[in-house]
């Protein structure tokens, strides 16, 4: 089972996964965040994604995390997003051994590891830098589904510029943010009961083909899959 609340840490999202016995894999779609993670008693980083992550299913489990906005976890964590893009990596190869031990007492002395994640996070972003804030605007113009050309020339920013601050912040380039943030308006209009159709052309996309192909090419299966009652999908647990 997969529950989900806002964390004091503004912007997050605290995250927990118990498999039942009878979950089968599970389907980690791209969303432009990165999660701080625990499992099995160890910290990890997930990643930017690019394509959708397949997890072990029941195998694999419980899992707790905390989900960062796009943009914000390479502040907070010291390692810049295309590091680690498509990728899940112990906490104990980006940080020092006595800072991963620190980290890791503080969740397990906590009631609930999900607990001890945002505890962590707090503590990080107290005395972290902010995030960039034209990256932040960048993040919210996307979303609402502005074009990245414009949105660039509206904060001044040069194509080369923005996109070299935007391979330290998400991970890839700004037009791969904004395919991946398309996406997620789409399933949320498509689960919400929106027509195909529809929602291909309140998304953003020229016509319901062209939504099927990039939610195909982002997810590897197709858009009929993501919306209930497919598979399970879980957005953050690798």
């Amino acid at each position: 089972m997969y529950r989900e609340r806002a964390s004091r840490l503004p912007g997050a999202a605290v995250w927990t996964s118990t498999p039942s016995g009878d979950d089968g894999p599970g389907r980690v779609l791209p969303d432009g965040c990165m999660d701080l993670l625990w499992h099995d008693g160890r910290l990890l980083v997930a990643g930017p994604d690019t394509h959708a992550h397949v997890d072990g299913g029941a195998a694999a489990g419980p899992w707790a995390g905390i989900r960062f906005h796009p943009g914000t976890a390479p502040t907070l964590l010291g390692v810049p997003a295309h590091a680690l893009r498509d990728r899940r990596v112990e906490l104990a190869d980006l940080w020092p051994a006595a800072e991963v031990r620190h980290a890791t007492a503080r969740v397990h002395a906590a009631h609930h590891p999900a607990r001890g994640l945002e505890d962590v996070a707090l503590r990080l972003a107290a005395s972290a830098a902010p995030p960039d804030p034209l990256l932040t605007r960048l993040v919210a113009a996307l979303d609402a589904g502005r074009p990245v050309a414009g949105t660039a020339d509206e904060l001044g920013l040069g194509a080369r510029q923005l996109h070299r601050r935007s391979l330290t912040a998400f991970g890839y380039g700004p037009k791969t943010l904004a395919r991946i943030l398309r996406m997620r308006r789409a399933l949320a209009l498509a689960r919400s009961g929106v027509p195909f159709a529809e929602t291909a052309i309140r998304a953003g996309y020229a016509d319901q083909p062209h939504l099927a192909r990039e939610v195909r090419s982002l997810t590897g299966v197709a858009l009929r899959e993501l919306v209930p009652p497919g598979p399970p999908v879980r957005r953050a647990c690798p």
